[in-house]
């Protein structure tokens, strides 16, 4: 069967289902679907093809159809994703979501990633899934100059391999996208094997998005007789910055040079990232002064080591007066010969970045011409 896809950027995406339903063929064309519009509130409307013969489709919503709103924002229970590397299992998509206990641990663990609101239902006779990605709320700044560039991508776990986005939306941590997929031929029985995952990334246009947070709910654990609406509070990413490693440098300020030497020392317990349960590091050093990247420098790739000692040093001008606006970006990378390199961890080192990150920053400007060594936890 085929399966056809409207993007916001115009690009048409279509896909051949193979008769079990594992694997698809894509094939890619440019065609003109006119120039989409930035999305003020307005719906937005998309469209896929699922092996019954049907399509997913991002509409308008239905006139008189009066989605069930739970925005009182009751406590739910939670369920996660482990991580989208893994294949999930029918059995695993039936197990019931985290219990209230874990929620509450969460909630006085975790930082305020924002929320987002959705629904999702799904009709009977049209054998169709709606979901409806709304707005999202109080969402973290990513970006250099306090705000973030957010979209969603949408997934039906266990599928990882095919998703949907909505558009991206300018400086705003509180955006309305408004957009809504059908996915038509969708058998019912199939329909409660998937497990709904949004994932909610900041938009870069020079390196890979940052992720902001995700959700995810097992569709047998919803009413979709009719649309049901959901506040939830999005959680780290699966692939979390808890596990990704630890990377030790030292900075090394000299006012009269008017310079920055960052010494990248060692890497410790980093994130496999191979199917072999390792990785290949290195480590991309950029300047940025205000939003803008002014110089990049990396180190050799380590191949196959999960605790690499690079001891390389990299040394940056930097006016003293312009000190306040750099900000110095370390990205522990794993090479790929065969695809795009994968991020296993960053840290942002500036005035305005997290408490050990600042102190860092402080400690190397308080003394002067001393290299200052700290490890830092590699984070999303």
């Amino acid at each position: 069967m085929r399966r056809r896809g409207r993007y916001p950027w115009g690009q048409t995406q279509e896909a051949t289902m193979l008769p079990s339903g594992k694997g698809k063929r894509y094939k890619n064309s440019l065609e003109t679907v006119g120039t989409p519009d930035s999305g003020r509130g307005r719906s937005e409307k998309k469209a896929i093809k699922l092996p019954a013969g049907g399509k997913a489709v991002n509409t308008a919503p239905v006139p008189g159809q009066t989605p069930h709103d739970e925005s009182d924002r009751r406590t739910e229970p939670r369920s996660s994703v482990s991580d989208l590397v893994n294949s999930l299992t029918s059995e695993m998509l039936m197990l019931s979501p985290g219990s209230e206990e874990d929620e509450a641990h969460e909630g006085c663990s975790r930082e305020n990633l924002g929320r987002i609101q959705f629904s999702v239902g799904y009709n009977f006779q049209e054998s169709t899934l709606t979901v409806k990605i709304m707005k999202a709320q109080e969402l973290p700044a990513k970006d250099f100059s306090g705000t973030s560039d957010p979209f969603v991508k949408i997934y039906l776990l266990p599928d990882k391999k095919h998703k949907l986005e909505t558009k991206v939306k300018r400086k705003n941590l509180n955006p309305h996208w408004n957009e809504t997929f059908l996915f038509e031929g969708f058998p019912y029985e199939k329909v409660v094997q998937r497990v709904l995952y949004l994932q909610v990334l900041d938009y870069d246009r020079f390196s890979r998005n940052d992720p902001i947070g995700e959700v995810s709910i097992p569709l047998n654990k919803v009413d979709l007789t009719q649309m049901q609406t959901f506040w939830k509070d999005l959680k780290p990413c699966s692939d979390g910055s808890g596990s990704r490693g630890e990377l030790l440098l030292s900075l090394c300020y000299n006012p009269s040079a008017n310079s920055i030497i960052v010494n990248i020392i060692k890497a410790r317990n980093l994130k496999a990232m191979d199917i072999g349960g390792t990785s290949d590091p290195y480590v991309k050093v950029w300047l940025m002064y205000k939003d803008k990247r002014v110089e990049k420098k990396k180190t050799v790739t380590m191949k196959r080591n999960l605790n690499p000692i690079f001891n390389e040093s990299f040394a940056f001008d930097i006016p003293t007066e312009k000190l306040r606006e750099t900000t110095i970006i370390i990205t522990v990378m794993d090479k790929d010969k065969l695809s795009r390199n994968d991020v296993i961890g960053k840290i942002y080192l500036s005035w305005k970045s997290g408490p050990g990150e600042v102190k860092h920053w402080k400690d190397m400007i308080a003394r002067p011409r001393q290299p200052v060594a700290q490890w830092h936890q590699l984070k999303a």
